[in-house]
């Protein structure tokens, strides 16, 4: 959940505990310009004392754990974040995932993991620490366990169009070795999935609009691709999307990455 408003905020808790969930996680890293406009996300970056307060009064609504996930800070003159995650976790919260860059970042230049290992050694801190940002390879995310002493990593785009990307980690710790490279008929077929299950939720028209962004990265890498992708994004019916889905699945069954 994410917000900036007190009374919205325990609304949403007590519509989210309707759908039985293991945690309420409270976003206070999403970058984004409409959110933030609206000092929920990240904008309450710029406000520690209501970041705290929220966090405080959802502790008390709620008989969930109460995570975050959050910045190091606003920009690169207001990084506070050992400070914000001992605070935190002073007021109830269970867990703390950290994205390795400020709001002023985005998504630019390389997360700097050094600020949540300083979290995770502050000998005042004992709730779990999860690193967040440039987690896009099994070697890194093992990197953050093993080197940093993290407690985890929290992946969002590298699973973007690779949802494997969580067995491959999992694989990895296990083996050491990298697992099988998922075929273009695997990548073909799940997509299909993603588009059914988009269009079972959304309706026929924006199911298909909203998955269109997602075949890039599940294709990516494939050479000649380019004309399978233009007819994906640019078809207007799902049926139609499914037919050159079908297609690939067949066309490339024997390619893999």
């Amino acid at each position: 959940i994410f917000g900036a408003n007190l009374d919205s905020m325990l609304q949403s808790v007590d519509i989210v505990e309707k759908s039985n969930p293991d945690i309420i996680d409270i976003n206070y890293g999403c970058p984004v310009k409409k959110v933030v406009s609206k000092g929920a996300g990240a904008g309450i970056l710029k406000d520690l004392c209501l970041m705290e307060s929220l966090t405080k009064a959802i502790v008390k609504r709620t008989n969930l754990p109460v995570t975050v996930k959050t910045r190091l800070g606003w920009d690169n003159d207001s990084i506070k974040i050992v400070e914000v995650a001992e605070r935190l976790q002073d007021v109830g919260c269970k867990a703390i995932a950290i994205h390795g860059r400020t709001r002023a970042q985005m998504y630019k230049g390389d997360a700097d993991w050094s600020y949540i290992e300083k979290v995770k050694n502050n000998p005042r801190m004992h709730i779990p620490v999860f690193a967040n940002g440039d987690i896009n390879t099994p070697e890194r995310a093992r990197f953050v366990r093993d080197n940093l002493g993290l407690d985890g990593a929290m992946i969002g785009r590298a699973s973007i169009g690779n949802p494997w990307f969580f067995n491959e980690v999992k694989h990895y710790f296990k083996t050491g070795k990298h697992k099988r490279p998922v075929s273009v008929s695997e990548r073909a077929l799940l997509a299909r999935r993603h588009l059914e299950m988009s269009v079972s939720w959304k309706g026929k028209m924006l199911g298909v609009y909203e998955t269109r962004r997602h075949y890039s990265n599940y294709f990516k890498g494939i050479e000649n691709f380019k004309p399978y992708r233009q007819k994906l994004v640019t078809t207007e019916t799902p049926e139609e999307v499914y037919e050159t889905l079908d297609f690939i699945a067949e066309k490339f069954a024997e390619h893999s990455f």
